[in-house]
C-alpha cells in the first residue's frame, strides 16, 4: 500500500474519488454537501493507494495555531477491514507531528467512537450532534 501525502490537485483528486465513492454512492451524500469549506488549497490529505488505484484518504486542517481537525475519513467498501482506516489516520497522524501541531480534533460518527479510542481519541464532549446525516461526538488526542 503506497501513502500519497497530497497536497496539490491531482494527487487531491485520488481523495476525492474516494470520497465520491465511498460517501456520495454509498450513503447518497449530494456532493454539495460531501465538499465544503476546508477542501482545496490549505487542507492536507493522506491517500493510501494499491497498486496506483485510490482506496483510503483522510483530510486534515489547521484550526489554531496549535490545533487540526481530522475529517472525511474514508475507505472504499471493498477494502474495509482491512486496517486501511487505522493506517491513514497513524499516517495523518505522523504528518500532523511533523508539523509540530499538539491536538487533533475529530468529530466521530458515533458507530465509531471505539474506532477512535483505540488509536487514543477520548470523548470531549459527549453531546450528539448532526453532522450531515450522521450523529457525532467530538473527540481528541493530544501529541
Amino acid at each position: 500500500m503506497e501513502v500519497l501525502r497530497a497536497e496539490s490537485e491531482w494527487q487531491r483528486a485520488g481523495a476525492y474519488s474516494v470520497r465520491i465513492q465511498g460517501m456520495n454512492r454509498q450513503h447518497h451524500i449530494s456532493l454539495r454537501e460531501e465538499f465544503d469549506e476546508h477542501d482545496g488549497e490549505g487542507t492536507k490529505y493522506i491517500v493510501l493507494l494499491d497498486d496506483g488505484y485510490p482506496v483510503a484518504t483522510c483530510r486534515f486542517y489547521e484550526t489554531s495555531p496549535e490545533t487540526v481537525t481530522i475529517g472525511r475519513v474514508v475507505v472504499l467498501p471493498d477494502y474495509r477491514g482491512n486496517g486501511l482506516g487505522r493506517h491513514v489516520i497513524r499516517e495523518a497522524e505522523k504528518w500532523i507531528r511533523e508539523l509540530k501541531y499538539r491536538e487533533i480534533e475529530i468529530e466521530s460518527r458515533t458507530e465509531a467512537i471505539r474506532f477512535y479510542e483505540k488509536l487514543g481519541y477520548r470523548i470531549v464532549d459527549d453531546t450528539i450532534v448532526k453532522s450531515g446525516v450522521f450523529a457525532c461526538v467530538r473527540m481528541n488526542k493530544m501529541l
